[in-house]
């Protein structure tokens, strides 16, 4: 119990002896009639530029590391949020397998020799492979504890900021996973509880913060800083406390509403704690019926994008809906999407 306590106590109380990055939260809602909702906000210091695509099967892709590359053809179609259209941040594939990256500044990922035995994968195209090649995220973790590969990452363009990220799965059945990188291990975390993931500290102490606040009843007090730690805890709270519903309508309602509680104000940022970050879009995924809702701090509007209308076959276009310069949308949003040449994934 002393353990307990000390590590949310210090937590709270001394900030600035972690040093935390940039800020996401990703939350999963569970409610009856296989009603499973995955949300995330992306909270960024600088602007983030963002587009969505729809990426068909039949896609042959390279992890963009050199020679020893993974190579692979996409299984699965997928909608996908971009980072600044050199990487996938966000997404759901037409099994309603979903992906997040978020940043921890904690990872530390193996050397990766460009003539050695492993291959690599760019860490832009990390979140891109699962939603390519597998149905299911218990799928996605028994091939990954093969290690079949390494993450390669890099310095982010134009900056002096190493890309530092963890990933987490969730699915249809409501089962999820997170995997990180810690001192160049990889690291499984898999069990359909784990429905929560900020940033620092490492998911394992996130759990055992979490625990601690279990103890105190959220009628009475929450955590309220826009620190990943303290966004943990109510994400933690609030996606038990909303009503369990099969009501599409009202669950992505509250759904929305939990993530938007994990969000910081627009404007908001700080130099001494870069990990509290203004939230430039949120996502919410509704794996049942596989739509993926959308929303931006710079347009009054949310949309969503229904997938089953979209044609995912080897035959299917390469679409693109454009965000730039703050385009507007309002309702469902597929006929707004139009042919593109695909971006090209940042690599080495």
């Amino acid at each position: 119990m002393k353990k307990l306590l000390i590590i949310p106590l210090i937590s709270f109380f001394l900030p600035g002896l972690i040093n935390y990055s940039e800020a996401c939260t990703r939350v999963v809602y569970k409610g009856p009639d296989n009603t499973v909702i995955t949300a995330r906000s992306m909270d960024w210091r600088d602007e983030i530029a963002v587009n969505l695509w729809v990426l068909p099967r039949g896609i042959q892709r390279d992890g963009e590391v050199g020679a020893k590359s993974v190579k692979w053809t996409s299984k699965y179609g997928s909608l996908i949020s971009t980072a600044w259209d050199i990487a996938t941040a966000d997404g759901m594939n037409e099994k309603g397998l979903v992906a997040n990256v978020l940043w921890l500044g904690e990872s530390q990922y193996p050397k990766f020799n460009p003539k050695g035995r492993e291959k690599g994968i760019s860490i832009s195209m990390w979140a891109q492979y699962f939603l390519d090649n597998f149905e299911n995220v218990k799928e996605a973790v028994d091939y990954m504890k093969k290690e079949p590969f390494v993450v390669v990452s890099d310095y982010i363009p134009g900056t002096e900021r190493f890309t530092t990220l963890h990933l987490s799965l969730s699915d249809a059945s409501g089962d999820n996973a997170v995997l990180e990188y810690i001192d160049g291990k990889l690291i499984i975390h898999h069990d359909p509880s784990y429905t929560v993931m900020t940033n620092s500290p490492v998911f394992d102490q996130q759990l055992a913060l979490n625990n601690y606040w279990k103890g105190i009843p959220g009628t009475i007090m929450l955590p309220g800083t826009n620190r990943a730690a303290d966004r943990f805890v109510r994400a933690s709270y609030y996606i038990d406390a909303i009503p369990k519903t099969s009501d599409t309508r009202s669950a992505v309602a509250s759904v929305f509403s939990v993530i938007r509680n994990c969000s910081v104000p627009y404007g908001i940022s700080s130099e001494t704690e870069p990990n509290i970050s203004s939230t430039r879009w949120r996502s919410v995924s509704d794996h049942k019926n596989l739509v993926y809702y959308f929303e931006t701090v710079f347009t009054p509007n949310t949309f969503w994008v229904d997938l089953k209308e979209f044609d995912f076959s080897p035959k299917g276009k390469i679409l693109k809906l454009n965000l730039d310069n703050f385009k507007t949308y309002n309702g469902k949003t597929n006929k707004d999407f139009v042919e593109s040449k695909p971006f090209k994934f940042l690599g080495l």
